[in-house]
């Protein structure tokens, strides 16, 4: 059986405040970067791994 529910009284909403572009922009590029070093790092050492299992 449904319950009836009397509407509760919300407090006013909250105005977040804004977001700091600069600094979303800074950690992204950062990611970004950290990925394309890992990247690198991985095939190199892949390509090292090859030639000193093979020689």
């Amino acid at each position: 059986m449904a319950t009836k529910h009397r509407p509760e009284h919300h407090s006013e909403l909250q105005v977040e405040s804004p977001m700091d572009y600069a600094q979303h922009e800074a950690t992204y590029n950062g990611f970004v970067t950290a990925v394309k070093w890992t990247t690198i790092v991985f095939a190199a050492s892949m390509v090292i791994l090859y030639f000193a299992i093979i020689h």
